[in-house]
């Protein structure tokens, strides 16, 4: 067996082809990849290979990579775009696996091409973005989170005159992965990495806010999670009072980003390309009822550390929002989303874990306006709600308690448009068919009378009592991080559904 200049490939393993053909290429071709360069103009194929031959030699012979760069800038016909097509391909399929030398050219050969424009460099950015693990404390995802956050900090101007909106895919990452950063009980390991990420975050929140808006509703979920940060806690006081302080004309009230639907590209910015293949797997060919050995490989895999247990959030939010099964998928017997869900939800043990997967769960029925939104963001939460009647009514009662909790609480001065979107969620999930209708809850002698009451005023367009006391205050950072640790409901893991 070849050993690998590139990869780590344990014995039982199969070679990847993508590293078999840049390996190959170089050993072909490794006599031209020395001055002085050949003068000739390659073909099409030639060309072909000498992108993959010198890909090979800069992340395999550190000592010769300015070489190597040499030699591509002077035979790039196509602005780079064959050769970072190869690093995407090389980050999406091998990264994991990379020798550590091999990692540390990656991010410097990346660099490099920031600095020539190359075709396509920023979805290399987003590709290594992914691949940061969120409640992965290893040295080499931290590395990996310094490195980045380096990066955009470092070619900003760059970034923000070429291309933008991969800095929106970073303010995404970064807020999400310094909600469990800041948790980290031991903070001198993180101390200079969280200074860098809430630097430019902050950045990007006050001075380039008209880009921070096209992420959407999100954002808010986000900054949830680090109102108790200083820093960001006089940006959520500049949100909630003083919106004219971000300069920025088409933001006049926070409400502008509830009604704003987050695009699915950047839920797959927190799951790992290796975990969107073995979710996609899953939901696509699993049969219901024998998906039990793939929820306990994925959760070895995946959740095995506690720290890790925050990316059920994640993948609550990319199962919602990014994965729609077709209808012929819907109408198998393929395992669905939302028994999925169910399990991921059993899978919690900290309270406040549980409050923000329920939160991602029913994010987009606090503001749901069919206009904007998609009934397939909605549509697990309910069929869960539903399909846990009777054998799982726990389940049932803890979701509708959590939503009645939302909507009372989540935002007192914007009550009216919360209690709109969730009874227009309710509404198009029973017109669309998802259920034929609401007496499956409103009829259940098995849920509590007392959320079959709030959930008649709801459904007739009442308001819900939100009390006097508390519809004088405005988004407070204590309700904000949805925590609820004093909520009973949200005490111990609940009962999922069928598995």
């Amino acid at each position: 067996m070849v050993v690998s200049k590139l990869v780590k490939i344990t014995s039982h393993e199969a070679e990847n082809q993508l590293e078999l053909s840049l390996r190959q290429a170089f050993e072909v071709l490794e006599p031209k990849l020395r001055p002085p360069f050949s003068l000739t103009i390659p073909n099409p194929q030639e060309y072909s290979q000498l992108n993959r031959a010198i890909l090979y030699g800069v992340l395999s012979q550190p000592h010769l990579a300015k070489t190597h760069i040499k030699h591509l800038h002077a035979i790039v016909t196509d602005g780079y775009a064959l050769f970072l097509s190869l690093l995407v391909n090389v980050v999406n399929e091998l990264y994991s696996k990379l020798f550590d030398s091999a990692k540390n050219q990656l991010l410097w050969v990346t660099k490099e091409m920031i600095a020539v424009l190359g075709v396509g460099f920023d979805s290399l950015l987003v590709c290594l973005l992914r691949q940061i693990v969120g409640g992965d404390f290893s040295d080499w995802n931290l590395w990996l989170c310094f490195e980045m956050v380096n990066i955009f900090l470092d070619k900003w101007d760059c970034l923000l005159e070429e291309e933008p909106l991969v800095l929106t895919s970073a303010l995404y990452s970064f807020l999400r992965l310094l909600a469990d950063h800041c948790r980290l009980s031991s903070p001198d390991k993180l101390d200079s990495l969280k200074t860098m990420e809430i630097e430019f975050c902050v950045k990007m929140l006050r001075e380039q806010f008209h880009l921070c808006l096209k992420v959407g509703r999100d954002l808010i979920r986000l900054l949830q999670d680090l109102a108790y940060v200083p820093k960001f806690r006089a940006i959520w006081k500049d949100l909630v009072l003083n919106p004219s302080e971000f300069s920025t004309a088409r933001f006049c009230d926070i409400s502008q980003l509830y009604r704003s639907r987050t695009s699915s590209r950047y839920f797959l910015l927190r799951i790992t390309p290796e975990m969107e293949t073995q979710l996609r797997f899953v939901l696509t060919h699993v049969k219901f009822g024998g998906q039990k050995r793939y929820q306990v490989w994925f959760a070895k895999k995946f959740l095995l550390l506690p720290e890790r247990e925050t990316l059920i959030v994640d993948i609550v939010r990319f199962i919602c929002c990014a994965h729609h099964p077709s209808n012929e998928i819907i109408q198998s017997d393929i395992i669905p989303r939302w028994a999925v869900i169910g399990w991921l939800l059993k899978s919690c043990r900290k309270n406040y874990v549980e409050a923000n997967v329920k939160l991602a769960l029913f994010y987009d029925w606090l503001f749901f306006d069919e206009r904007v939104d998609n009934i397939m963001n909605i549509e697990p939460a309910m069929l869960l709600m539903v399909c846990s009647i009777p054998r799982y009514i726990d389940m049932t009662h803890t979701l509708l308690e959590f939503l009645f909790l939302l909507v009372e609480n989540y935002d007192v001065d914007h009550n009216d448009i919360i209690v709109k979107g969730v009874s227009s969620a309710f509404t198009i999930l029973v017109q669309k068919g998802v259920v034929h209708s609401m007496n499956i809850l409103t009829c259940c002698a098995a849920l509590s009378p007392f959320l079959k009451d709030k959930l008649h005023r709801l459904l007739s367009g009442s308001n819900l009592g939100v009390s006097k006391e508390s519809q004088t205050t405005h988004l407070r950072p204590c309700a904000i991080s949805l925590s609820f640790p004093d909520i009973s409901c949200l005490g111990t893991p609940t009962p999922s559904p069928e598995r």
